[in-house]
């Protein structure tokens, strides 16, 4: 392969960045981008570029602070993106083996670890089942080995999880299934292989039943719910998803984003239905759902939550800004209901400008609605005073 200038490798040199976070986060997505560019020109230079990245990138990071999780996501996010770069590139069978043995070598000298996810995406880089299935006979003496140490639950081998993705790239689903009863304990991160395997031979009751059956003392119970969920969603059982999995299949960081994931999975449910169904699981936090009611266009929903339970009054004020002059009626409550929360304490550093930026769109809204003289002070009056309801 002909060299390239790569900008992103002078950057990734070891201990390349101190302990703050920002810069290689910043860093790490210059990569990707310069990666993706070639990749649109040459496939074959940019997956030389994305394996060359997964080299570096961890001992580049080693002195970085990573306790926020913020790099290793960051990291994450760039092996999602770079591995189809790599999987796709029509290279040769030898230069792919030693793409593969490279990043194999790098994940095992990955010590924080960073690289790790790229183990799930084994069988993926491998793109051929027969190159997927010399990985697994590579492997899986020492996987074996492993998990027949059961003196203190097995022992940990860096390479099971790419052992068991590249066994089910391969379409070696039942030596799989019967690999995953050798090991010493029930651990969704070994299992979720098996529930794909049964999947894939076209056994979907027991998927679910082993997914179910599945579940460790520390799995993530979305994680599950959402596997479950898939597996009923693609044999067309659309409202028993919903019922059983809906709700914990598609809790996502923010309130707004868990209601989007589940409004686009299940469209023909009605948004207000969604919505009651999620604020009912969250007791005590309805005015935490006030963003995605108002997204969903359900604006009497939405003021009708944010006067039941503290609402983050910077949202509110955003709701007031932006239907001042479309909704006025609405944009008004919701400036009210902001004063309201901030008065009784929930406004966290809440600024001078932000005070005057909040009268202004009161002002705007109340023009807006047609107001009298002295109607937007004498509601801040009575909402700055009132007592939670």
């Amino acid at each position: 392969m002909t060299s390239h200038p790569w900008q992103f490798v002078p950057r990734f040199r070891r201990n390349a960045f101190g302990w703050r976070s920002e810069m290689p986060r910043q860093r790490i997505k210059e990569a990707v981008s310069e990666i993706r560019q070639v990749a649109r020109r040459e496939p074959i230079l940019a997956a030389e570029g994305a394996v060359i990245w997964i080299e570096k990138v961890s001992p580049a990071l080693a002195s970085v602070d990573s306790s926020s999780g913020a790099v290793g996501s960051a990291v994450n996010r760039a092996i999602d993106a770079l591995v189809p770069i790599i999987a796709k590139a029509p290279a040769t069978e030898a230069d792919r083996d030693l793409w593969l043995e490279r990043i194999w070598q790098a994940y095992l000298a990955d010590d924080i670890p960073y690289i790790e996810s790229i183990m799930d995406e084994w069988g993926e880089l491998c793109v051929t089942p027969e190159c997927a299935s010399r990985w697994v006979d590579h492997w899986l003496p020492e996987v074996k080995a492993s998990w027949c140490d059961r003196t203190q639950g097995g022992h940990f081998y860096k390479g099971t999880i790419g052992c068991l993705s590249a066994m089910y790239a391969a379409g070696r689903h039942r030596e799989l299934l019967t690999l995953l009863e050798q090991a010493p304990f029930r651990w969704w991160y070994y299992h979720r292989w098996g529930v794909k395997a049964l999947v894939a031979l076209g056994r979907k009751a027991e998927a679910l039943q082993y997914a179910e059956s599945s579940r460790g003392l520390n799995d993530s119970e979305a994680t599950i719910a959402e596997a479950c969920e898939s597996i009923l969603l693609s044999s067309g059982l659309t409202d028993e998803a919903y019922r059983r999995y809906g709700l914990a299949a598609n809790q996502r960081s923010t309130y707004l984003a868990t209601f989007r994931s589940l409004s686009k999975k299940y469209p023909h449910l009605a948004a207000s239905r969604l919505l009651n169904d999620l604020v009912a699981s969250t007791p005590g936090q309805e005015g935490k759902w006030f963003a995605a009611a108002k997204d969903a266009g359900e604006l009497d929903m939405a003021l009708a939550l944010a006067q039941h339970s503290p609402t983050d009054p910077r949202t509110l004020i955003r709701a007031t800004r932006d239907y001042a002059e479309t909704h006025p009626e609405f944009a008004l409550d919701c400036g009210f209901q902001a004063a309201r929360w901030i008065a009784l304490g929930y406004g966290y550093e809440f600024t001078e400008a932000e005070s005057r930026e909040m009268h202004r769109y009161l002002w705007l809204a109340a023009t807006a609605a047609g107001k009298p003289d002295g109607y937007v002070v004498a509601r801040l009056q009575r909402a700055s005073t009132r007592t939670p309801s």
